[in-house]
């Protein structure tokens, strides 16, 4: 009887969906539903208050910016303080910050609530992606990391549609309290989750190491910002090159974009845990290039979704194969470290993109995806080039 009780506790060991994991993948549904519901409305909040076309893009760009500074911070705090204090903290943060959007009523609130929204969403998803590592059975990680982004994913394919819908019929004052108040659901089902520990160091410093980074997780970080860069370019500009370009249907581009993530997501991660990264990425990537080729050329509806779809498929598969790659050599005392890594260099390719796509512009829209296509080809490179050094 007690090989079988042995094989019984193995297979319990290896279960991904816990009560612990059902309650996070909830909250992070709840606080991206929250979140991607502001970030077609945001624009024209800003709009109503007087601001211009370059106050938008500061007001939405200092909150990516907000949250890469505080990223590396919460990475420590995540193994001194616990995942739980940070988590709920953020999570308080973002709750308090997009619920008092309701009540800003000039351009400097709004500047000052986006930043405390970036501490909130830098903390909160930090910690988020730090939990489920935690929860997630080792030799499951990529298929486990692939489920918990995938509840994103679904607040990424009807926020933004919602958000805009919703718009139309409620007034800004009810629709950020609508944002925040998913967030506070979020709140509380965070609460309900049992953390994993802090270890104790055995040793202690009294000096200030300069630590932003894990550097385990800087080779994967850097072939996402090489992707991610690519976002700030699809965020800011694809609805005028659409409309340049005579082309319907822009709202169903994210549609279609999380649809297929999510397709991506159910088999790319097992891929991963059965066969390494380098079944995922270069595959991933391939996609991610036609995808921008094809919006680089942008001829009608059928492209522009077909885009989305390859887009998708494409960083459905990398994301969470790159994440994973991110922490599986951290230090078991480094994950949360590892996790505010690879957010960052997302950050940071996002921000660095919708900077340096706004000078591209000036060339035609169209030249913004063939400058993210190059970006994807040399991360394809990069990554070519470390794969073979790490196997001589």
């Amino acid at each position: 009887m007690e090989p079988l009780s042995r094989e019984s506790e193995l297979k319990k060991e290896e279960k991904i969906w816990t009560r612990d994991f059902v309650l996070v993948c909830m909250a992070n549904f709840f606080v991206f539903l929250g979140f991607q519901m502001t970030l077609p409305t945001i624009p024209l909040f800003v709009k109503e208050l007087g601001g211009g076309d370059q106050l938008v893009g500061i007001i939405v760009g200092i909150f990516t910016f907000s949250a890469l500074l505080i990223r590396p911070y919460a990475g420590h705090i995540l193994e001194s303080k616990g995942r739980g204090f940070v988590y709920l903290l953020g999570l308080a943060i973002f709750v308090f910050s997009v619920g008092g959007f309701a009540f800003a009523l000039s351009i400097i609130v709004l500047i000052i609530l986006r930043v405390i929204q970036g501490v909130g969403w830098g903390f909160s998803t930090t910690a988020g992606g730090t939990v489920a590592t935690d929860l997630i059975p080792p030799n499951r990680r990529g298929e486990g990391l692939g489920y918990f982004g995938l509840s994103g994913n679904i607040a990424l394919a009807f926020g933004p549609s919602l958000g805009l819908t919703l718009v139309g019929v409620i007034s800004f004052t009810q629709l950020f309290l609508l944002c925040g108040t998913f967030g506070f659901i979020a709140l509380l089902l965070a609460s309900k989750i049992h953390y994993k520990k802090v270890e104790k160091s055995e040793h202690k410093t009294t000096t200030i190491k300069f630590d932003i980074f894990e550097k385990t997780a800087i080779q994967p970080s850097i072939l996402l910002f090489f992707i991610t860069f690519s976002f700030g370019g699809i965020a800011t500009f694809l609805p005028l090159h659409s409309i340049e370009n005579g082309v319907k249907g822009i709202e169903l581009y994210f549609l279609f974009f999380a649809i297929f993530l999510m397709i991506s997501r159910t088999f790319a991660g097992k891929l991963y845990d059965k066969k390494g990264h380098l079944y995922v990425f270069l595959p991933g990537t391939f996609l991610i290039f036609l995808a921008m080729l094809l919006l680089a050329w942008l001829p009608n509806t059928m492209i522009l979704l077909f885009a989305a779809s390859l887009y998708g498929l494409g960083f459905g598969g990398v994301q969470p194969a790159l994440q994973a790659w991110a922490v599986e050599k951290a230090n078991a005392r480094r994950k949360g470290m590892a996790n505010a890594t690879f957010f960052s260099f997302f950050d940071l390719g996002v921000g660095c993109g919708a900077i340096i796509f706004g000078a591209i512009a000036v060339f035609g829209y169209g030249m913004i995806y063939v400058a993210s296509a190059f970006s994807v080809v040399l991360s394809m490179i990069l990554y070519i080039y470390l794969y073979r050094k790490a196997i001589k």
